[in-house]
């Protein structure tokens, strides 16, 4: 299977209200075929740090046992158990066989970014909008060097949003900061 550029997304809840709204959200880009939701996990964080972990997921049965359980793996969280861990250390050692660095010294330990007495959504999205221009790009010799999302703040600077619009989104960042800060 050909997969697009994959992102991992972590959102914070200090107080989450679900109300299936995002879920539905997904379901619309999924069905546009704009993004596949690869894997997610719900993740709460109790007052002493402790870790709830619930698996979330719009796949497929089939597309689901094709591609098991990423999220825990690419975060280090066992959920699987000791056979998840041992699958994915085997993974691992066949890629580092195969001369591939895995992982290339980048940590993935978003855990500890969840304050205490909150949750967050761990989504592993495939952006397959962006399969076919990633295609473009290799076959005119480029490579992506970085990537990033823009403050809202910069994008005043720019003329893509007013103050005001810039000012709500930028304190939507801010909450998210100072709750990590707690």
């Amino acid at each position: 299977m050909a997969i697009g550029p994959v992102q991992l997304l972590v959102l914070g809840f200090e107080h989450p209200d679900f109300h299936g709204e995002i879920i539905e959200e997904l379901e619309k880009l999924r069905e546009s075929d704009t993004v596949r939701l690869i894997d997610s996990l719900a993740v709460y964080k109790d007052t002493e740090g402790e870790l709830e972990v619930m698996h979330l997921s719009n796949l497929t049965n089939e597309e689901a046992i094709e591609l098991g359980s990423k999220v825990a793996a690419l975060i280090g969280l066992g959920i699987e158990g000791e056979e998840g861990m041992a699958a994915g250390a085997e993974i691992g050692a066949d890629a580092a066989a195969d001369g591939i660095d895995i992982f290339s010294g980048e940590e993935w330990d978003v855990l500890e970014e969840i304050p205490n007495d909150s949750a967050a959504a761990l989504l592993l999205i495939e952006h397959h909008w962006a399969v076919p221009l990633r295609d473009a790009v290799a076959r005119a010799g480029g490579f992506r060097l970085a990537d990033g999302i823009v403050s809202p703040l910069d994008l005043v600077a720019i003329g893509l949003l007013d103050a005001e619009e810039a000012k709500q989104l930028h304190a939507m960042d801010e909450k998210g900061a100072e709750v990590s800060a707690k």
